[in-house]
Order: structure tokens, then C-alpha cells, then sequence
């Protein structure tokens, strides 16, 4: 064993290599991505990492991994468990040989997400058992219990880390590589009876999974991750039920109580199956309950049916009411200090016998809902996201914006950096809902408004995850749109991770790379145009003549993303030349352009790339010294 300060997502990757993973696969997504990552770069020989393109694939190359014997690894977000729910849902009936776990990413804010999801419901749902880690050590801990769990019950398991404990870094004791269990997967053995999933199958084993997730409840009851700690003092009637990175956030306020009083404390970690008689010793004798957990009030509504079905008469509180917990959104030390001060009887006046005081929770009014959301902190200054300096997203949307100006157009976005360009001056994104949407939605559109133009934008790495069904339906039902890839040559979004466009595997292995045109010819497109956005004049025109063409036609704007590929000169203005009619501000809002008091523009040396997109925009000339690559 020896020390290592470690990222939650790093102590989740070593975690899975102490059990012996031997395959892993996922897509991209923050607050996941640094598991596989670590893997791939602590890797051992025989342990198997890819990118998958999308997260249906990965889940699928794992299950293949776990019916041969292997332990296999899959990782997502949140979201990405959407697009993995139809294997993941089958998969749970069908079962595994070898042991699987499902890392899920849930990123309550949402941070960096299109929605909150809470996959503890999801794994209720799915009937597949859910561990739920509340900091870094545990993560480490628990992928290992997820692993020994799953191949002793031939299930997934989820581990349901949050952006806390993803992104959190804590200081733990972790197994030598020397000492990480080995594995001698068996290989897969045909049995029709087992691995091909029909109706006679699915409906005997769905009884099995019930009768096991039963059993595993009260297993689970003593897993040594579920806590159970008794009151003290004022508080010996009261309780509080926690889970994930609330725990620390319960427990630093309970710390601070002068009089060392505290609530008897029920820290969940396996949300499904529900550890029932745990919950029951916790209940018993009890007068009240606060449930701090982020996001649905699942333990909340679990210790509800506890008590209804036990006859206890404890009153619950939570985020389905009673209490100042906001009803979305992430929890924070500050929301939690105010609403367990809220529900604890104050230290000054705590009463003798141990009961609830007058001014605990027995009053019939802790705080409103959503008064915790209160002026906690100063308002912090509104700074909205944008497109790098120099992206060449930005000269792409641009051209589109100048070809098409005055002509009824709806540009259809999604799911990137690009998604930025719905930003003003820009004004490029007239929908986003989720990855590989915009194309299908753009013919949507058109289908109901034929005078309308139809754009979709789509990302290099989106195309390859989402996009190309879209594309085959719109050239298989006649569809007239543009389609419009923005191949900067990475996933830059999520950490700049490689995709099948790119040449290169999540194991640093050179590949050859899967064109886009050529996937686009393959579907059937006849016009398929691939130029660089930072020569506006020639984008401007290609995207006119393009869109002209009928049915389904494709622009790819083919240009690396300044992260990755700066150029070393940089564009100045020449303040003698200049006007002041600011159009370089105004059109394209990149952030290196900022006015001057005297109304001239000047560029930020420090953010500047050198695109020259500037130099092309302003009128008069007075911007030059970039260097295109």
C-alpha cells in the first residue's frame, strides 16, 4: 500500500485496476472523463481501454467483455446513461459472467449538463443495484465492492458518483500495482438459453432479479459503507439521513455544535436495493427526520414508505417539503448549515431530557421551501461562457450568418463547444436539445415550413456519436437541409479526448482515421464540400453555392481547435487606421477585441491567436499581423 493525492475520478480509474478490470470503455463527459483517462495512462499490459462513440457502444463492448468472464468497466454521465439505457435495461435481465460496473457521473447544478437526472432513480428503475460514494477514499473503496457485488450476483452494478466527489481530491491509501487481483476470464461459452434474450428468458429471469434485489436489501442492511450512528444529547430524538458529498457538508456543521449534541445519523450508500432494516433501527424512537441528499428526494421517499409500512411515527422532512432544502439544484455547505439549524434545537436552549425543544423540529415551520436559496454569499458578476479566442467555430457560424443574412433561416445546434454559438453577436443556435438532435430536428422544421432553410451544426465528435442515423434518415426520407461539421479535430468540450476522425485510440495507438467525407458519400451525398472557415471569403461563398443544392448536402468547416494549435503570430490594430465603427466587436464578439476609451479597438496580445478572422471583417484594413493556419 502507499499514499497518493488523488482526483475522485483518478481514485475511481486505480480503483478499477486494484479489481482487475480488463476492459473499459466510455464516452467523454464531464464529470467523468478523467476516470478512463487515468486508466488508460496507469494502465498495465492486458487491460483493454477505448473511446467508444457513443455511450450505447461502450456499454455494449463491456457487456461482450463481462459474458466472456472478463471484468469490464463502462463510464458516462449522467445524459449518457439516455443514450445507454436500452442495452443497460436488457442487460439486467440477461445478467453477466464476469463483473461489470456502470460508472454514472450525475452533475447536480447542473454544472456542465443539459439537465439534472438523478441515476439513483434510474437504477431503481433498471432494478440494478446502485453505490453511491460520499468522497474520494469511498469512490476508491466502493468500485472494488461494485466489482466483487456484480460478479457474485452476474449483475451491473452502478456506481453513482457526483461532481464533488468526481472532481474533489483527497490524500488515500492505495493498493501497489504489484498487489491488484488478477483475473483469468474463461472466454464466452455459447448458451442460447442464457445469452439470447427472449420472452420465456426475460419473464423467468425478471422473478429471479426480484426475489435477489429482496434479498439484497437486507444484505445490504450490513455493508460496512451504510453508517449508522446514535444521537447525542438535545438531538438523541432527532435524526438526519444523508448521502454522497452532503455527508462532509452534514458533518462539518454537526462538528461546530458547542455543546456536542448531535442527531442520530443514517449515511446511505447502496440507494438500490434500499438497506430497509437499517432504516428501520434508524427510524425506531425517532420524533423527526431531515433528509439532506442531492437530487430527487429518493431516501426521503424510501424512509416514507419505511414508516408507513412498520407503523413509525416519524415525521420526514426533506425536498418534497418541510424543510429548506431547495427542490433542485446542488446542495452547499451554506444550504445545509441554515436548514440543520433550522431543525435542531439551538445549543443555548437545549432542553434536559433529550426531547425536540420549542424551537426544534417540532414547530410546524422549519423554513419555507426555497428560503435556504437566499443571499448567502454576494452575487457574484454575470460571466457568461464564449467561444475561445480564436475558435474556429466562431468563423464558421459566421459565414453561415453572412450567406444566409436576410433569408429565412433556422439554425439548428447542438451538443459541443459550438453550442455557444447561440451567444450574441453570433445568434447562430436556434435550438439545442441534446446529441445529434439538431439534424433531425432541422428536418422537422422543414417539413412544416418548406420555405424555410434548414442548417444543422454538428461537432466531428457528435457526428460520429449521434449524428450519422440523422443523416441517413434525412437522405432516406428526402429531407432538403444543409448540414454543417465542425471538424476541429477533437472533443474538445470534454478535455480534448480522440474520436475515430482523428487517428489515434484512448491507448495512444496511431489508426487510421475514419473519414467523414467519406461516411457522408457512403449515406449517399453527392455534394460534400470541406473548407476552412478562417478564409471567409471563400466559406461565404461555398456556403451560398451549398445551400442552393437540393435534398440532403454537407459544408465541412475543417479547422484544428486553437487549444491544440496555436499560431505564433498574433493580429494587432493599427490605431491610426482604425475608425472606431467597431464592427469587429459587433459581428463576431470574440473576446480578445475590447474597445478602447477613445472608441478605438485594440486586441488583447494575451488572448489573440493570430486567426485573422478580425483582419478579414474590418472594413478599413487597420487590423493585420495574424498568421492562418
Amino acid at each position: 500500500m502507499h499514499r497518493e493525492f488523488l482526483m475522485g475520478n483518478e481514485a475511481i480509474g486505480l480503483g478499477a485496476l486494484a479489481a482487475g478490470v480488463d476492459v473499459v470503455a466510455g464516452y467523454p463527459g464531464t464529470p467523468s472523463t478523467e476516470v478512463i483517462e487515468t486508466i488508460a495512462r496507469r494502465r498495465q499490459a492486458g487491460t483493454y481501454v477505448e473511446w467508444s462513440v457513443n455511450e450505447k457502444s461502450a456499454m455494449e463492448v463491456a457487456a461482450g467483455a463481462a459474458y466472456s468472464g472478463a471484468r469490464a468497466l463502462v463510464t458516462m454521465k449522467q445524459v449518457g446513461l439516455n443514450v445507454a439505457a436500452d442495452p443497460l435495461m436488457s442487460l439486467e435481465y440477461v445478467g453477466v459472467k464476469g463483473g461489470m460496473v456502470v460508472v454514472v457521473a450525475d452533475d447536480p447544478g447542473p454544472i456542465s449538463s443539459q439537465t439534472e437526472q438523478d441515476t439513483r432513480t434510474f437504477g431503481m428503475f433498471a432494478k440494478v443495484p446502485v453505490l453511491d460514494p460520499s468522497g474520494v477514499a469511498d469512490a476508491y473503496a466502493m468500485v472494488q465492492d461494485a466489482f466483487e457485488l456484480s460478479e457474485r450476483e452476474h449483475t451491473p452494478v452502478i456506481l453513482r458518483p457526483t461532481t464533488r466527489v468526481d472532481h474533489g481530491y483527497e490524500s488515500i491509501e492505495v493498493i501497489d500495482p504489484g498487489e491488484w487481483h488478477e483475473t483469468h476470464p474463461e472466454g464466452f461459452v455459447k448458451d442460447s438459453s442464457r445469452w439470447v434474450i427472449f420472452p420465456r428468458l426475460s419473464t423467468a429471469n425478471h422473478a429471479l432479479i426480484e426475489e435477489r434485489n429482496e434479498r439484497l436489501s437486507r444484505e445490504l442492511s450490513a455493508y460496512a459503507g451504510n453508517l449508522l450512528e446514535p444521537g447525542v444529547g438535545s438531538c438523541a430524538r432527532l435524526g438526519v439521513a444523508t448521502q454522497g458529498a452532503s455527508l462532509g457538508y452534514v458533518r462539518d456543521r454537526l462538528a461546530e455544535r458547542a455543546d456536542g449534541s448531535c442527531p442520530r445519523l443514517l449515511r446511505v450508500a447502496t440507494p438500490f436495493p434500499f438497506p430497509e432494516e437499517l432504516a428501520v433501527r434508524f427510524l425506531e424512537g425517532l420524533d423527526a427526520v431531515l433528509v439532506v441528499e442531492e437530487l430527487d428526494p429518493y431516501i426521503e421517499r424510501q424512509l416514507v414508505y419505511v414508516c408507513g409500512r412498520h407503523g413509525l411515527r416519524v415525521r420526514v422532512l426533506g425536498r418534497m417539503g418541510g424543510a429548506a432544502l431547495p427542490r433542485s439544484g446542488e446542495m452547499s455547505p451554506e444550504v445545509v448549515a441554515r436548514c440543520l439549524d433550522a431543525f435542531l434545537p439551538p445549543v443555548e436552549s437545549a432542553p434536559d431530557d433529550g426531547a425536540p425543544g420549542a424551537d426544534g423540529p417540532g414547530r410546524e415551520a422549519l423554513l419555507a421551501p426555497g428560503d435556504a436559496k437566499g443571499d448567502l454569499a454576494p452575487q457574484l458578476p454575470v460571466r457568461p461562457p464564449v467561444l475561445c479566442a480564436g475558435c474556429p467555430h466562431r468563423a464558421s457560424f459566421y459565414a453561415v450568418k453572412v450567406a444566409m443574412r436576410g433569408r429565412k433561416t433556422v439554425f439548428c445546434g447542438d451538443i459541443g463547444c459550438y453550442t455557444l454559438g447561440n451567444a450574441k453577436p453570433l445568434d447562430m443556435c436556434d435550438t439545442c436539445l441534446c446529441m445529434g438532435a439538431g439534424i433531425n430536428i432541422a428536418q422537422g422544421v422543414r417539413h412544416v415550413e418548406p420555405d424555410t432553410r434548414a442548417f444543422a451544426f454538428v461537432g466531428d465528435s457528435t457526428f460520429f456519436a449521434s449524428g450519422i442515423t440523422g443523416v441517413v434518415n434525412a437522405f432516406y426520407n428526402q429531407a432538403d437541409l444543409t448540414l454543417v461539421v465542425l471538424d476541429n479535430s477533437t472533443t474538445a468540450m470534454t478535455g480534448h479526448q480522440p474520436h475515430p476522425g482523428i487517428g489515434r485510440t484512448a491507448m495512444g495507438e496511431v489508426v487510421e482515421r475514419v473519414s467523414i467525407e467519406r461516411v457522408l458519400r457512403g449515406i449517399g451525398l453527392t455534394c460534400v464540400e470541406t473548407v476552412d472557415p478562417l478564409d471567409q471569403e471563400l466559406a461565404v461563398s461555398t456556403v451560398r453555392r451549398v445551400s442552393e443544392e437540393p435534398g440532403v448536402k454537407a459544408i465541412i468547416f475543417r479547422s484544428p481547435c486553437v487549444v491544440l494549435a496555436r499560431p505564433a503570430a498574433r493580429s494587432r490594430v493599427d490605431l491610426a487606421t482604425c475608425i472606431g465603427c467597431r464592427r469587429c466587436v459587433g459581428e463576431l464578439g470574440c473576446p480578445a477585441l475590447f474597445v478602447r476609451p477613445d472608441g478605438k479597438v485594440q486586441i488583447d496580445e494575451t488572448q489573440c491567436t493570430g486567426c485573422t478572422l478580425c483582419e478579414q471583417v474590418c472594413p478599413v484594413g487597420a487590423i493585420s499581423g495574424g498568421e492562418r493556419l
